[in-house]
């Protein structure tokens, strides 16, 4: 491909928007109620406060149109963009509303994060599944900061320094993740600080959303947080748990006491299906045993379950990382109460990976940077990333089943960022899309959908 001409760029056109989908996207946002509980539950106090219902909306606009700092949120002043949305702010006026921040404005936008939440799988079909059986997935990240005036920013267990952004998420087999609840905590904090409290929250979202009741729910997390009350919080939400043991002495001697004979060859990277021994010829393979947990603590404390162990042959079986107790083996011990059968348990815990890619996103959008000094304006920004995320895999969705399980900036790519020009006619206001855009079916459909949506009813 050639460009044909010699072209001269010239900035004059009032009427054109370079994201079109927004409209569509942030529609969804009204019925799904942000604009009204964001005037409901967050009460800055003095002028930087002032219209958070404006406000609120305006911060996730900009995250959902690429925004990956505060600055960047002049991307909703240009052009015909006015003309599509009121109550447009200067990025300083955003800015300034975030740094008002306490920790306890931040658990108000938490309440406004949750009911989005459930008001989309109101109305949309981001949790499709949740009746059968659901997954909450926790894990923690750290985003790099630079600099001395960050707020919290400490050296913490990837020895990089920055902040640590804690999450959960839910999804089902029909669903692709969506964002259950965060925490903004300090760079040198262990994974595990207030994991029980994220799940619990997390979990009574989720069962708010899913009417009347969901299904199997499993909590599903690293060996970072295998810890009683992890376990504990997993229980009091009705849910039950698969949660990576660590390697101490108690769970290696559990390990050893499986018999050669208990060992089931599992479908595995690279495995070999034998039709003649009508069994996967592989190096994994998974066994289990009774194990009781945290038999440090007090008795009624101690936890029986099962240990589901994934046992994959060394490259080097020489190597010193592991003891001879258990020569020529990788180990991988999940601890779970799941009534799932054996190698289905275990690879319902290896999906637990999907987390990862809900933190690629974040990293890839609104969370590229903490962009503020303030510890409690990066906290507030990283619900608000939550927040913009959830909207777009629920338009995503709606708009067809193969976006909505898409990466946020492929959804960024094909909804939303799409050049338009916007034009009354006939008393009819209308965004003239590019003829020809490949995926104009499913933002013809994401329009017409939101268009009939109800609102929902505000929790």
């Amino acid at each position: 491909m050639k460009v044909c001409h010699s072209f001269e760029a010239v900035f004059d056109d009032p009427n054109l928007v370079s994201c079109g989908g927004l409209a569509a996207v942030m529609g969804l946002a009204e019925q799904a109620g942000l604009h009204e509980l964001a005037g409901k539950h967050v009460k800055v106090p003095g002028s930087a406060g002032a219209n958070a219902a404006l406000k609120i909306p305006a911060l996730v606009a900009g995250m959902i149109a690429g925004a990956d700092s505060i600055s960047d949120l002049d991307v909703l002043r240009h052009g015909g963009m006015g003309r599509v949305f009121s109550g447009l702010r200067a990025p300083t006026t955003l800015g300034t509303h975030l740094r008002g921040y306490t920790f306890g404005h931040v658990r108000q936008l938490d309440a406004v994060a949750s009911r989005v939440l459930v008001n989309l799988a109101h109305l949309t079909p981001i949790l499709d599944g949740a009746d059968q059986v659901t997954w909450v997935d926790v894990d923690d990240t750290i985003r790099e900061t630079h600099g001395y005036q960050k707020q919290g920013a400490a050296y913490g267990y990837t020895k990089v320094k920055g902040l640590n952004a804690a999450l959960a998420t839910i999804s089902t087999p029909l669903a692709a993740p969506v964002i259950a609840a965060t925490r903004l905590r300090k760079g040198n904090v262990a994974s595990a600080h207030g994991a029980a409290r994220l799940i619990s929250d997390s979990l009574a979202t989720l069962r708010r959303a899913v009417t009347p009741s969901p299904g199997l729910v499993i909590v599903r997390a690293d060996s970072a947080y295998f810890t009683h009350a992890v376990v504990a919080a997993a229980r009091r939400g009705g849910a039950r748990f698969s949660i990576t043991a660590r390697m101490n002495k108690a769970v290696t001697r559990a390990i050893a006491a499986i018999s050669d004979t208990g060992w089931t060859p599992i479908q595995y990277p690279n495995a070999i299906y034998d039709d003649d021994q009508q069994a996967w010829i592989s190096d994994a393979e998974v066994a289990e045993i009774g194990f009781t947990a945290f038999t440090s603590r007090r008795k009624t404390d101690h936890v029986t379950a099962r240990l589901i162990v994934r046992r994959v042959k060394r490259l080097n079986p020489h190597s010193p990382a592991q003891g001879e107790l258990l020569p020529g083996y990788r180990y991988h011990a999940v601890f779970t109460d799941s009534t799932l059968g054996l190698v289905a348990a275990e690879a319902c815990h290896r999906d637990h990976a999907h987390i990862e890619q809900v933190i690629a996103d974040l990293k890839d959008g609104a969370l590229a940077h903490a962009p503020s000094g303030q510890f409690t304006a990066n906290s507030a920004w990283l619900v608000l990333a939550a927040i913009a995320f959830n909207l777009t895999r629920a338009a995503a969705r709606i708009a067809s089943t193969t976006l909505g399980r898409a990466r946020t900036a492929t959804v960024r790519r094909t909804l939303i960022t799409v050049a338009a020009r916007v034009a009354n006619q006939a008393r009819r206001w209308r965004l003239h899309l590019p003829r020809d855009w490949p995926w104009q079916t499913q933002l013809e459909h994401l329009h017409s959908v939101v268009a009939a949506l109800p609102a929902a009813a505000s929790p």
